[in-house]
């Protein structure tokens, strides 16, 4: 007997050293994602410092971009990536929510099961081919079609005054909205299919229409998840590229007008960095790209915060 437990022990240490060498293993790779995060974070921050220096918080409040000049202010782009990013998901939440609910509630099953890979299939489209068909289908429709009719009938609106260029903020706010539906349609999905079944069960035995059911127990129940979609949607929308600065007309203006060409802070770095006229170009340019990391990682910190709410939820009432 002595002998045989004699055996048994280095197995057991062996085994005990390769879960050990595993946790320690995967927690470093863990980690490492936040050391990364930081060091991007610090390098930016350190190559923003001349900008900062030179311009403080004037630097978010002036509209002066003049490369020449080295005069640099970027609200412009601040108000471009925060009106289209606003107004893309104001249009996008109620169409993406729609979809989720006639995927969960509405649809057959084996309906429900063909479309929702192909919604979580759109947002795997690259946003260079959004872009093109924006700007090569989109943008001509608009400036012949939608954008003429605003003019003709609301015109008189702040919004819709001016010429129909086409390429303008309107098409930007469409772009984005085509880009995030699938990604809010994907997660609000998740999140409905996490509502407890005796929750629809309760409402439909207390008679409830399906209507008054998906009103009543569905949606109060995934408020909080679906809130978070749509902010991982806003985080998608204001760090989008290549498909805004190929659709929105990339000019530095502040405008009440959705007809006007507009820039955002993704556009103006993809569109200047590799052609800074110094060092102090390169540094506005750095602290814009700071800006936005930071917006960006606030906006999805959030969104997790509150998906990880209502999943915690959902695990409590299913106990």
């Amino acid at each position: 007997m002595e002998s045989a437990e004699k055996k048994q022990e280095p197995a057991q240490a062996k085994t005990l050293n390769g879960d050990s060498v595993f946790r320690y293993l995967t927690t470093s790779f863990a980690f490492s994602i936040i050391v990364i995060l930081a060091l991007m974070l610090y390098e930016m921050a350190g190559e923003s410092m001349p900008a900062l220096k030179a311009f403080g918080w004037k630097f978010v409040t002036s509209t002066e971009w003049d490369a020449v000049q080295g005069i640099f202010g970027a609200l412009p782009y601040l108000y471009g990536s925060v009106l289209s990013s606003v107004l893309a998901l104001a249009l996008a939440t109620p169409l993406s929510i729609g979809a989720a609910l006639f995927i969960t509630e509405i649809a057959p099953s084996r309906l429900g099961a063909l479309v929702a890979p192909l919604v979580e299939l759109l947002a795997a489209i690259p946003s260079v081919i959004y872009g093109l068909w924006g700007v090569l289908v989109m943008a001509p429709w608009l400036q012949s079609t939608v954008q003429p009719f605003l003019i003709e009938h609301f015109g008189f609106i702040p919004l819709f005054e001016g010429a129909p260029y086409g390429v303008s903020m309107l098409a930007a706010i469409f772009i984005l909205m085509i880009m995030v539906v699938p990604i809010i349609t994907s997660i609000t999905r998740e999140v409905l299919l996490a509502v407890p079944q005796s929750q629809k069960e309760a409402a439909i035995a207390l008679g409830a229409t399906r209507w008054e059911t998906i009103k009543i127990a569905i949606l109060p129940y995934g408020k909080s998840g679906i809130l978070g979609a749509s902010i991982l949607g806003l985080g998608r929308a204001i760090g989008e590229t290549m498909a805004v600065t190929m659709v929105i007309g990339n000019a530095p203006n502040i405008s009440l007008s959705l007809l006007s060409p507009a820039y955002t802070m993704p556009s103006v770095i993809a569109n200047e960095f590799a052609e800074t006229t110094s060092k102090l170009h390169a540094s506005a340019l750095m602290e814009i790209g700071l800006i936005l990391m930071v917006v960006t990682l606030v906006v999805n910190a959030l969104a997790r915060l509150l998906i990880w709410s209502v999943s915690r939820s959902a695990k409590g009432g299913a106990a």
